[in-house]
């Protein structure tokens, strides 16, 4: 008899915090908190157990409602869950972050989070305002605090045990080096876009090296055109094997060392988000020296402004 494979259910260890990240993971933004709270327990149905939060999403209470009444149920233990959410960019003042982490843990509804990210390393004009703007509509940033000042907050944290681990989000590789050169508690995750158009081999390399986990957002695309999912030597492998574009994406993001998140609404899609599994190694080659497209689909990289860049109309959507 045939072992099942056993990729979906795949965790990877953190070198530098505790316990082990999902490769799969579930995303969370979702504009509606119905939604979100239907989706994530569809998610939680199907086996998801790493799911991503953020200040930013404004819908941490329905997750952490989902959450609740999963376990309140019997159906889900608090130590099954990777729990990751992020400092939204006008709180980077060191001051700023343990009140926010606080509040993230309040309506998430949960006494620690297994992941705390920056959300992005470009500071904001701290106060309530999320998208802080001057009257010609710019972005204000905060010239009075470096990333690294951000960094050491969260690392205290951690030293109060209840982050398990810290990381970044929508950083550049130099960037990163910059954090890893002076941190104490080095980063446990770098969470970038990165999808079959855009390995980001570099970075990942980088990461391997220094012992943290890649986590990939937007793994399938988002949509955008060029569309992923359309690509010639991804649907030639999906109809070889039986499987969805789809899973072929997620197969090698899994399979390649990353984790990854996908999100979805439809519970059939999310059913089908889960059910990847390993491809032959000659896939894999395939799709490392026969797709040639490289693109980026989210410019929040270079602006610290969520956003997925409109190739399309009526295709955008915030990160």
């Amino acid at each position: 008899m045939e072992a099942p494979d056993m990729l979906r259910f795949k965790r990877i260890p953190l070198s530098h915090g505790t316990g082990a990240i999902p490769v799969a993971g579930f995303g969370t933004l979702i504009p509606d908190a119905t939604a979100t709270k239907q989706a994530v327990k569809a998610a939680l149905l199907t086996g998801f157990r790493h799911f991503d939060c953020a200040e930013r999403y404004l819908n941490e209470e329905a997750v952490g409602a989902a959450f609740s009444e999963s376990i309140a149920a019997g159906t889900l233990r608090r130590e099954d869950l990777f729990v990751t959410t992020k400092l939204w960019n006008t709180n980077h003042r060191p001051e700023r972050v343990g009140p926010a982490f606080e509040a993230s843990c309040r309506r998430l509804q949960v006494d620690y989070v297994d992941a705390y990210l920056i959300h992005t390393p470009f500071a904001f004009l701290p106060g309530d305002e999320k998208d802080p703007r001057d009257e010609y509509g710019h972005v204000i940033y905060d010239p009075g605090v470096r990333l690294v000042d951000t960094w050491r907050a969260l690392e205290e944290l951690v030293d109060s045990g209840r982050c398990r681990s810290i990381g970044l989000s929508d950083v550049s590789l130099d960037k990163l080096k910059e954090i890893v050169e002076e941190a104490r508690i080095k980063p446990a995750i770098v969470q970038v876009e990165s999808h079959p158009y855009l390995p980001e081999w570099e970075l990942l390399e980088y990461c391997q090296k220094h012992g943290i986990v890649l986590l990939a957002f937007a793994a399938l695309g988002h949509a955008m055109v060029p569309n992923l999912l359309e690509d010639p030597v991804v649907t030639t492998i999906a109809k070889h094997l039986g499987k969805t574009p789809a899973q072929i994406a997620l197969a090698w993001a899994a399979q390649r060392g990353t984790a990854f998140l996908t999100t979805s609404q439809n519970p059939k899609r999310i059913e089908e988000n889960f059910d990847f599994s390993t491809l032959p190694e000659d896939a894999m080659l395939q799709m490392r020296e026969h797709i040639t497209t490289n693109i980026r689909f989210n410019g929040v990289v270079d602006t610290g402004v969520p956003g997925f860049i409109p190739r399309v109309t009526g295709v955008q959507a915030a990160k």
